[in-house]
């Protein structure tokens, strides 16, 4: 379940990338905005899908306030989820 978990939060790290690196790029540089909605659209159902894998895939694995508040954090910040994700993996291997 945490590999699961972990997927879903390099797809919600790749998605704020889009947005941050090419969409609003796009916009703000070369007067594009067409790109923002759909990249922010993408963004916000994989977002949401990392708060539901959270709440699915985590309970009942070991993981402490503290670990919960990290990895909820991790969404809010850009490549918050691709540096919680070695802390993801070292728990998803303790599991085995």
């Amino acid at each position: 379940m945490i590999r699961l978990f972990r997927y879903t939060g390099v797809a919600e790290g790749i998605t704020t990338l889009a947005l941050f690196l090419v969409a609003m790029p796009a916009k703000y540089w070369f007067s594009y905005p067409g790109l923002v909605p759909p990249v922010g659209l993408i963004h916000g159902v994989a977002f949401i899908a990392y708060i539901l894998a959270m709440t699915i895939c985590l309970p009942g694995r070991g993981f402490s306030g503290f670990d919960w508040v990290r990895t909820t954090l991790a969404a809010f910040f850009p490549f918050g989820t691709f540096l919680n994700d070695p802390f993801l993996k070292r728990k998803q291997l303790a599991e085995v």
